[in-house]
This record gives structure tokens, sequence and C-alpha cells, in this order.
């Protein structure tokens, strides 16, 4: 879920998908509440797509990275949580929801970071939009938050959002807040990602460009060719997000 400074490779089939996305802010002018630069933003994930704004100039760009990392969704297709992170998620130290602050969680993963930003002002009013618009066409995106409990009340320590495109979930974009009490949060949030997407009903779980990190969760790079087949077979599965569990991944880590 998290991106190199390296520009990802763009496939031929998104170029130019998503024009009106990437030069206007999303709007709800047309009947039903829909706003054709979101429309123009599902397009884009079923194709096989995705968006990055540039840092300095803010220009959003599609892009379609060859190969994909694919996370495992069970220990026998490779999954791997480590020893350590199955006992922060045992402890139940974070609360865990799902889409209690979408905006604020893509916000925080705007933040400047060492390895800089993808997430520009307009890319994350898109993604908002995206989200408030609700599941159509049967994609939808989402965010896992992790809360932990101080003085002043429930504090948001860390999260992660993606995008539901059928039966695959596009990962985007994680954070988390050890200055806040809140080391591992965004680890914690994908395991209970995992278990929830695994209890929907999903299939893939896309996080779009292979990193180290990653691969200590057992990711595997899959050939643009081949998740453009499991994309078409299972983009039009049409499958509800809750209910959220969250004791799921709190019995078992590694499911």
């Amino acid at each position: 879920m998290r991106r190199p400074r390296s520009r990802p490779r763009t496939g031929a089939n998104v170029r130019g998908v998503v024009d009106d996305a990437s030069h206007s802010p999303p709007t709800n002018q047309d009947h039903g509440g829909e706003s054709p630069e979101v429309d123009a933003l599902r397009t884009l994930y079923r194709a096989g797509g995705f968006l990055m704004a540039d840092e300095r100039t803010g220009e959003i760009r599609a892009f379609e990275h060859d190969p994909r990392a694919i996370v495992p969704l069970a220990r026998d297709e490779g999954l791997h949580v480590a020893r350590s992170l199955r006992q922060r998620v045992r402890s139940a130290r974070f609360t865990i929801t799902t889409d209690a602050c979408f905006d604020r969680v893509i916000d925080a993963c705007a933040q400047r970071r060492a390895e800089g930003t993808w997430i520009s002002p307009r890319l994350a009013r898109l993604y908002t939009a995206l989200h408030r618009e609700g599941p159509r066409r049967c994609v939808h995106a989402h965010s896992i938050e992790a809360w932990l409990q101080t003085a002043q009340g429930p504090t948001l320590v860390g999260g992660l959002y993606g995008v539901a495109v059928g039966a695959v979930f596009c990962g985007e974009s994680m954070f988390s807040r050890p200055d806040l009490g809140g080391t591992d949060a965004s680890k914690v949030c994908l395991v209970h990602l995992i278990h929830h997407l695994r209890a929907r009903g999903f299939r893939v779980l896309d996080a779009q460009i292979w990193n180290p990190h990653l691969a200590t969760f057992g990711a595997k790079r899959l050939p643009r060719a081949a998740f453009r087949r499991a994309l078409a077979a299972h983009r039009d599965i049409d499958l509800p997000w809750t209910p959220f569990d969250p004791e799921r991944a709190r019995v078992e880590p590694t499911p």
C-alpha cells in the first residue's frame, strides 16, 4: 500500500480514462447526486488503474503498475503475520472501526513523510467523494481506523483506506502515529482488513506496488496481465461491506 518515489508504470488501457477526474474537483450536479468525475474514477478502477498526484505540481495521473503486489488472504496462500504483530492484535490495545472517519484517514495518509506524498488535496477530495457516494457499479471506497483511548477520549492513531471493486480490494495508503501511542497501528488495521475481506467473500487484496514492507506479509508480484484477468473475473461480484467484526482477528490473527 505504500508507494515508492519512482514512478509506477502506466498501462495503455488506463491512459486518458480519468481526464475529467484529474482536472476538476468532484461535483454533484447531475441527477441522483452522481459526480461524473467520481464515475470516471470508478471506470479507472474497473480497468485496473489507480491515481497518483505529483508532489511538486499537483498533477494527477492514472497508473497501472506491472507487476502488481498481491497480499495473500490466508496462511495457506502464503500470508505471514509476525509473532510480535499477532500479539499486538490480540492485546486489543486499539479499538478498530470501519468507515468511522474516512476523510480523517485520507488526510492523515496525505501528510508529508520521508518518502514523499502522492495524495494531493484534490485527490483526497475525489476519493472522499467516492466514499460518500457509496457503492455503484460494484465500486466503493472504505477505511479502517485504529483508536487509542486517552484521557481526552478516543484518539485516531492509525488507519488505512482503499477501493473495493467487486471482490477485489485495492489498498491505497496507510498511516500510524507512534507519537500518539499508535506504534504498529497501521499494521494492526491491515490484519483486521484481511480478516474482514475473507469474511465478506473478497478474493484479491491488491496492494498495487510491491515493497519490502509488504513482503513481510507474504506479498507476491503478479504480472499485470494476470491481475487484469483476476479483476475481470471478480469486479462484478456485488459484496456488501458490513457487518464488520473486529473480534474475528483477535481470536486468530493469521487466518
